[in-house]
C-alpha cells in the first residue's frame, strides 16, 4: 500500500521496532524498564516482546563474551571448497561444521568456494592441529584457505533498523 511506513509492511509498527532496538541494546532490560523507554506501559509490552518471539524475529538471547579475555586469541576467516557441490554431500557438510564449537559462523557464499566460516582457536598452533585433525577430515572438503583477523574494528553490532520505520514514539 503506498504511503504506508515500510515497518508496517514488515509486519511491524513503530512499538516492535522500538523493542527490537532496545533489546539489541540491552538485552537484560526488565519489562518494566523496557516498557518505560519504549513510551508503552507494562502489559502491551510484555504481550509484543512474547509475540516478536514466537514470530522469530527475536531468535534468543546471550551474553557477549569477549573472546580474547577467555584466551581464544585467533579468529581465522576460512574457505571451505567442497569436492562436490550436491545436495546429499553439501547438507552433510553443513550439518558436520554445524557441530564443531570452535567454528562461530558460517555462511554458504557465492562465488569461489562453497563456505566461508569464522574459527576461534586460542593461538596458531591451536588452529593449525584443528585444521589437520578436524577440518581436512570432514568428509567433502576439498580445499581450505585461511586468511587470519590483525584486529577487530567492530563485532557484536545491533542489526540496522532504520529501513523499518522510526523507532519512537
Amino acid at each position: 500500500m503506498e504511503g504506508d511506513e515500510p515497518s508496517v509492511r514488515a509486519g511491524l509498527d513503530r512499538y516492535d521496532v522500538a523493542i527490537l532496538a532496545q533489546l539489541q541494546h540491552d538485552a537484560r532490560l526488565s519489562n518494566a524498564e523496557l516498557s518505560a523507554r519504549i513510551g508503552l506501559s507494562a502489559a502491551p509490552t510484555w504481550r509484543r516482546v512474547r509475540r516478536l518471539e514466537t514470530q522469530g524475529y527475536i531468535t534468543g538471547y546471550r551474553a557477549e563474551v569477549d573472546r580474547r579475555r577467555i584466551g581464544l586469541g585467533v579468529l581465522a576467516f576460512v574457505r571451505v571448497d567442497a569436492e562436490r557441490n550436491n545436495a546429499a554431500a553439501t547438507a552433510a557438510l553443513e550439518d558436520a561444521i554445524r557441530a564443531l564449537p570452535e567454528v562461530v559462523a558460517c555462511h554458504y557464499i557465492s562465488g569461489t568456494g562453497t563456505f566461508e566460516l569464522q574459527v576461534v582457536a586460542t593461538d596458531l598452533d591451536a588452529y593449525s592441529r584443528w585444521t589437520m585433525d578436524t577440518l581436512f577430515r570432514l568428509a567433502n572438503v576439498k580445499d581450505i584457505h585461511t586468511r587470519f583477523s590483525l584486529g577487530e574494528v567492530k563485532a557484536g553490532a545491533a542489526l540496522p533498523l532504520a529501513h523499518l520505520g522510526p523507532a519512537t514514539a
